[in-house]
């Protein structure tokens, strides 16, 4: 009988030193920053062709406020996830791993669970997948399998595995360390000793053993997980951990909290192309590369450049005359940096997060789950969105205590609910919302509804909505 796998998507990053594309709300993981598709749905594409053993739907874990995200992004992917557990606060990966085991062992089964990051790139997924095959009889016997990456460079960005011996390829080799990122001499003596591998945050293992083994070494976090799902509520798609269970779980990776202590961590080397893909150099890297060595994605004319990245979303980008430079352009922020010091960019946005600014966590353009709004425009008591809203979807029935709202259709149809009235309004039209009145939008064609909405008033932010009645259950 084929034994049962199933996939767990870890989605919670917040991909900070991808700024400006990647943003707290916006994340890496939900960006295509390597291709059309994004990095989760790669992540997802990549288990179709798994073998040695009966794949079953993904677990994904993600952050709540990401929720609508993951299950669109899912959609796009043609993947019907098993569950969607919501983390209610960050916790690490030890939490995240312990609440999907736990899951994944409420029905009584106890599957092999395959641990991911939803934002790798993998390029050679047949490797991927031999490795992963390769894996499946350790795991099955109770060892903690890890995937460790090949190395091809004396890289001091990630930690190490140190194998028992030499790391054959196809075959499990006792894990006798963990080891901390190393200085260049150090990382060039592991590479030519060949009995370390880079460690690559992927695991295989059973349920039942993960959960064992955290309640061996952090039984705090096993019990917080253990009753995170116990008591989690189910909304709509998702399965809400509960927050005040999992809020006590101490916050450690699974390196930390078991890895580095347990006698079962056996690893298969992994050669496919890996990559975090966790600053910009990396994707320069992993990006295919025109005959000057430029990455150029957007309206981009490179001129006598060579070695760069540049990326512009919304208007033209020229470079001239330079080398190794990161240029990325998006509607409100534009990044240069050395492509040797993207590692700081991080402080860019640790300085933006500290002086309150959105740019660290928003993009002009929001997403929600019945569409889209763009912030085109903002001064004092006046702001103008461009609204997108899907066929078929509703924004919730609301009012405003400090703002009314003039909205004028550019294109579709829109069901406006004002106090106890209703209107149907098409191409040109418009109508008012008085502040203090209840009302809602609803597009009830097959097109997008386009439209643009002119907000006036003292106070303009996003939470002055009084929600009373909503389709995604939102407060």
């Amino acid at each position: 009988m084929a034994h049962v796998l199933v996939p767990v998507i870890l989605s919670g990053g917040s991909g900070s030193r991808l700024w400006p594309l990647s943003r707290a709300q916006h994340p890496k993981q939900f960006l295509g920053v390597t291709e059309t598709r994004t990095l989760f749905q790669l992540t997802l594409d990549r288990l179709h062709g798994l073998t040695g053993a009966e794949v079953a739907a993904p677990i994904v874990v993600g952050n709540e406020a990401h929720r609508f995200i993951l299950a669109e992004q899912a959609r796009a992917a043609g993947v019907v996830p098993g569950a969607l557990l919501l983390e209610p606060a960050g916790r690490n990966t030890a939490a995240a791993i312990g609440a999907a085991a736990a899951a994944a062992l409420r029905d009584g089964a106890d599957p092999l669970l395959l641990v991911l990051a939803a934002d790798h790139v993998i390029a050679d997924v047949a490797a991927f997948h031999r490795a992963i095959a390769a894996g499946v009889p350790a795991a099955e016997q109770g060892a903690l399998v890890t995937f460790g990456i090949v190395p091809t460079a004396p890289e001091t960005g990630y930690g190490y595995l140190r194998v028992a011996g030499r790391a054959v390829e196809g075959k499990p080799s006792q894990v006798e360390a963990f080891v901390e990122k190393p200085d260049l001499a150090t990382a060039r003596r592991y590479l030519a000793e060949g009995r370390y591998l880079w460690n690559s945050g992927m695991f295989l293992f059973r349920a039942s053993a993960i959960l064992a083994e955290l309640e061996r070494f952090r039984p705090a976090i096993a019990a917080a997980a253990r009753a995170a799902v116990e008591y989690a509520k189910a909304d709509l798609d998702f399965l809400r951990l509960d927050a005040d269970a999992f809020a006590a779980s101490p916050s450690e990776s699974i390196d930390y909290a078991v890895m580095e202590h347990s006698d079962r961590v056996q690893v298969v080397p992994l050669d496919a192309g890996w990559s975090d893909v966790g600053a910009w150099n990396s994707v320069w890297q992993v990006a295919p590369r025109d005959a000057d060595g430029n990455v150029l994605r957007g309206d981009v004319i490179a001129q006598g450049a060579q070695g760069n990245y540049v990326h512009a979303e919304h208007r033209l980008v020229s470079v001239v005359g330079v080398e190794n430079l990161v240029v990325v352009e998006t509607a409100d922020a534009v990044l240069v940096a050395a492509k040797d010091r993207v590692q700081d960019v991080k402080k860019v946005v640790d300085r933006l997060s500290a002086d309150g600014r959105s740019e660290a966590v928003v993009h002009r353009k929001v997403y929600r789950p019945w569409g889209t709004y763009d912030a085109i425009d903002r001064a004092e008591r006046y702001q103008v969105k461009r609204i997108t809203v899907r066929p078929g979807q509703k924004l919730s029935v609301q009012m405003h205590h400090h703002r009314s709202e003039h909205w004028i259709v550019v294109s579709g149809t829109a069901k406006v609910r004002l106090g106890d009235q209703d209107i149907l309004l098409t191409e040109n039209q418009s109508t008012y919302i008085p502040v203090g009145v209840v009302h809602s939008l609803e597009n009830p064609g097959r097109i997008p509804l386009e439209l643009i909405e002119v907000q006036s008033g003292s106070y303009l932010e996003e939470d002055d909505i009084v929600r009373f009645d909503d389709a995604y259950g939102r407060t």
